[in-house]
């Protein structure tokens, strides 16, 4: 389900030279059964395949912003040496485990809220990528009224979790016009009353303009795994070996019940949660594992394990494409993370999507050296 694909690439797609709608073709990540994100829905009718946009408006709503001008707390994780990725895991791109040495870093307790961004925007007006009409040079013959800001955002449905699917891709998986951080349900919903919820529907270009604001960057990939082990050495979860609701205990916001049909919430919550609302891990970090995906520095490729250098990797300068975009690594699962579909909020789990692209269940938290 996880990986979504590019709002621009997979718009331009749907348009061929004539102006007419194409069938998107749906990815897969093994046997996680991927999506692409479509910038749109393609739905079957009679007369053929129909592009259905909601008109709304996705410009700024100050009365909906909440600022919290407290500078994110962070935590110190110390350097040290590890082993990333895993031998055992069905994911290719997992292996082979490798051992990493990190310099020590301080890293965002939580991911950052909504306030945390509102006082980013607030001090410098900047309009995240959901927010912005698509270029339509990037479209040539695409119909301007069809180029409308918006968002991949989940539904749930009642829907088979293996294709084929009556429109070519999971049905769970819609583009909103009008959704953004400051919409994150659609364009009728807002963050008022929301300071504390991470800010999602972030691209990757997004999380590193507000880093950069605060003085700090994302996390390279090798980075975020070790702090996500919190000192524990190599074991199933961020915080041990226990599965989750053993004995009733929760430690992370992930999906229960059937998946994408009815989250039961048995873990607290179903659907998004607050930040900071089961317990940190060894290092004090909060909601490392489930929640929302976070963006790393690292440009993915799938095959870089083999070939990556011990001492502080930074990433790879080239990876896999997609709609001809490098993409980059995102970590840690959401609560879309289903133990029967999509158990991937497990710290050796990766996952990738262009730097033009963010969605209902994607944030970030920021590094310092």
């Amino acid at each position: 389900m996880e990986c979504l694909g590019s709002r621009f690439a997979h718009l331009k797609k749907l348009f061929d030279s004539s102006g007419s709608i194409m069938k998107q073709p749906t990815a897969y990540r093994s046997q996680n059964l991927a999506m692409r994100w479509l910038p749109a829905i393609l739905v079957g009718s009679a007369v053929g395949l129909v592009l259905v946009l909601v008109v709304a408006t996705n410009g700024p709503s100050e009365d909906a912003l909440d600022p919290d001008e407290t500078p994110p707390e962070m935590v110190w994780i110390p350097g040290g040496t590890f082993v990333m990725g895993s031998n055992t895991s069905a994911e290719p791109d997992e292996k082979p485990a490798h051992e990493v040495t990190v310099n020590g870093f301080h890293m965002n307790k939580t991911e950052v809220t909504n306030g945390q961004f509102a006082a980013f925007v607030k001090a410098t007006g900047y309009l995240t990528i959901a927010e912005q009409k698509p270029d339509p040079r990037k479209y040539p013959g695409a119909d301007p009224k069809n180029l409308i800001p918006g968002s991949a955002m989940f539904v749930p449905v009642e829907a088979s979790l293996t294709p084929p699917w009556p429109n070519g891709h999971p049905p769970w998986w819609k583009y909103q016009a009008g959704a953004s951080w400051r919409h994150p349900d659609g364009p009728q919903s807002s963050i008022r009353g929301r300071q504390n919820y991470p800010a999602v529907h972030i691209a990757w270009d997004d999380a590193v303009a507000y880093c950069k604001w605060a003085g700090a960057r994302l996390p390279t990939e090798a980075e975020w795994e070790y702090a996500a082990r919190g000192g524990l050495k190599q074991q199933n979860y961020t915080w041990g070996s226990s599965a989750q609701g053993t004995d009733g205990k929760w430690y992370a916001n992930t999906f229960q019940g059937t998946f994408p049909h009815l989250d039961t919430g048995e873990d607290g919550f179903a659907g998004l949660a607050p930040v900071g609302q089961f317990p940190p891990n060894g290092y004090g970090l909060y909601d490392i594992s489930g929640n929302v995906w976070e963006w790393c520095d690292d440009i993915y490729n799938s095959t870089y394990y083999a070939s990556s250098p011990k001492d502080n990797p930074r990433g790879p300068t080239t990876g896999d494409l997609d709609g001809g975009e490098m993409q980059r690594v995102r970590r840690g699962g959401s609560y879309l993370c289903a133990d029967t579909y999509c158990k991937r909020y497990i710290p050796n789990a990766r996952d990738k999507n262009p730097a033009d692209s963010g969605a209902s269940h994607t944030g970030f938290r920021c590094v310092k050296d």
